[in-house]
């Protein structure tokens, strides 16, 4: 009998007599020994669709749109960027999909997704993977306000720069702290700036490329002409132009790490899960595509690769290629603007890597792998003690203040690159256990939302993830440097002693087989509670409208 009890009963009882049993089984409102369903223990179910959606977006949309694009231009090419993110996307769709039909099936309140891991694969690996999660989530907190207080330095403003990081996690805390239906607001609001925002600069972008601007050049596809569309990178030919892709694929991975996590961790507070994560998962692709695809394309073409500003170091505005390509055209005044967007951008996901990384650590403190302090609540609900424990650790961000800050926040954004890998690897084995588990148990026609080509997507996904996990640093191999092979590949030793170190004091078997994979606990309860949910039917064509976005 495995700690979320033996599923194998499934293969005796069926479909539906099973989760009879399961509910049967439970005591009282507790769901697998942990997770209790008692409105007084639980996080409140504040956030309604357009909040996860844009919760998402949000940690999707931040400093790796706006800057990083132009170092990966700067280095490899349009043509490699614009590839990489296109083959990102495609990736990242894969994860929230998986995401999505887990979370779906069981949006039990106070989960996230270690939780999962624990439960259908490993306890050994849900204890690594949480506390992975958590440690990505809080460095980059740090990142993000560090990013944020260069930016606001670009207005070269008296306010010293430890003063505006005071600010902005002053204020990611307190939107954090008071109610999650406060947050969600924010983070919507955020959101919706950046996604104004980047929608005017793409009409920019294409008014350039068609000879808008007012020099009147009609650049179309020139840039990829001369310099090039590809710039060989550390090898010629054929070689060095494949080397520049899959350069630019590694890095394009910063701009989407924990990005599709975010809305399975919002799972247990969604107001109707089964009707707003699907809704939510559906449209996630749709916005990466405008945001990403077409975003990456027309940098590509308003910008030479071998534009100096690209490499020049700058940590503020004037290093966005949507600047120097506005600047190139003649049109002035729109660098505060843009500099002010990718403030609002970098605040913003800050805001919601601090409420990731706050359940983070209140779903490891309820499976008992964090100390107990952090199940604390507030009466309105909030992980208060989990929010401030994560919130401490991004006063990181002071580091910046030093003058290494600018290598000490490469460092970290590395290092939370290579995490985030690590967590789309065990959430995809996660996701294939839990697939196979009700395959066997005969329960797959229970999932409530399915998504395309699995589990064959997923074993995709899993295999080119660990691809790019093992390669992230391969060129140190070519041109030596420990900095950044440490940089590259310090998270797998550190995630793997957390793993075996976990497996050998807990003694935890490394293998769980799928009829033993507890499935049913807490779906009954999760059944009842979304039958109740009614669509909202709209009465004129504004609510239409408005049910459509929200």
């Amino acid at each position: 009998m495995s700690k979320y009890g033996d599923g194998s009963f499934a293969e005796k009882q069926g479909g539906s007599e099973a989760l009879d049993v399961a509910s049967s089984n439970n005591q009282g409102q507790i769901v697998d020994g942990t997770i209790s369903l008692d409105s007084i223990h639980q996080l409140q179910r504040g956030l309604k669709s357009r909040h996860i959606q844009f919760l998402a977006l949000g940690g999707a949309i931040g400093t790796g749109l706006f800057v990083g694009s132009g170092g990966i231009l700067a280095t490899v090419g349009p043509a490699p960027l614009w590839l990489a993110y296109l083959s990102m996307m495609l990736l990242v769709w894969i994860v929230m999909n998986c995401i999505a039909e887990m979370c779906t099936y069981l949006p039990l309140r106070g989960i996230t997704l270690p939780y999962f891991t624990e439960r259908f694969v490993d306890a050994s690996l849900g204890f690594a993977a949480g506390w992975n999660y958590w440690y990505a989530y809080a460095i980059l907190v740090a990142a993000e306000a560090s990013a944020g207080a260069i930016l606001l330095n670009y207005w070269e403003t008296p306010v010293p720069t430890w003063a505006w990081i005071t600010i902005i996690l002053v204020v990611n805390l307190v939107l954090n702290i008071i109610a999650v239906e406060v947050f969600g607001e924010a983070e919507f609001w955020f959101a919706s700036i950046k996604f104004i925002t980047i929608m005017g600069l793409i009409i920019v972008g294409l008014v350039i490329m068609l000879g808008g601007g007012p020099n009147g050049q009609r650049l179309g596809f020139h840039y990829w002409n001369d310099p090039g569309a590809f710039k060989e990178y550390l090898a010629p030919g054929a070689t060095g132009r494949f080397a520049a892709y899959w350069t630019a694929f590694v890095r394009a991975g910063f701009s989407f790490i924990t990005s599709p996590e975010l809305i399975g961790l919002a799972a247990g507070e969604t107001v109707a899960p089964r009707r707003n994560i699907p809704k939510a998962a559906r449209r996630f692709l749709a916005r990466l595509s405008v945001f990403y695809g077409v975003s990456s394309l027309i940098v590509g073409c308003i910008v030479p690769s071998n534009n100096p500003n690209l490499l020049s170091g700058a940590s503020d505005a004037s290093a966005s290629p949507w600047v120097i390509g506005i600047q190139l055209a003649g049109i002035g005044a729109l660098n505060h603007i843009i500099n002010a967007a990718i403030l609002t951008s970098a605040w913003s996901a800050g805001n919601a890597f601090l409420y990731s990384g706050s359940r983070i650590l209140y779903s490891l403190a309820q499976n008992g792998q964090a100390p107990k302090i952090f199940t604390r609540t507030t009466r309105r609900g909030v992980p208060y003690t989990a929010v401030l424990m994560t919130w401490a650790f991004s006063l990181l961000a002071y580091l910046n203040v030093s003058n290494n800050g600018a290598q000490v926040f490469t460092w970290f954004s590395n290092l939370s690159t290579i995490s985030g890998y690590i967590g789309w690897i065990v959430l995809l084995i996660t996701f294939l256990r839990f697939r196979q588990a009700l395959k066997v148990q005969g329960l797959l026609a229970t999932l409530p939302f399915k998504t395309p080509a699995q589990p064959y997507a997923a074993w995709f996904a899993l295999f080119m993830i660990s691809i790019l996990t093992l390669t992230n640093g391969f060129q140190v191999f070519v041109n030596w440097n420990y900095k950044d092979f440490l940089a590259a590949y310090i998270t797998l030793p550190a995630f793997l002693v957390l793993y075996f170190g976990h497996k050998m004091w807990y003694r935890t078997p490394f293998h769980k087989p799928a009829q033993e994979i507890d499935v049913l606990t807490g779906k009954k309860e999760m059944d009842d509670m979304c039958a109740n949910d009614v669509d909202p039917v709209p009465r004129n064509w504004v609510e239409k409208i408005w049910f459509w976005i929200a």
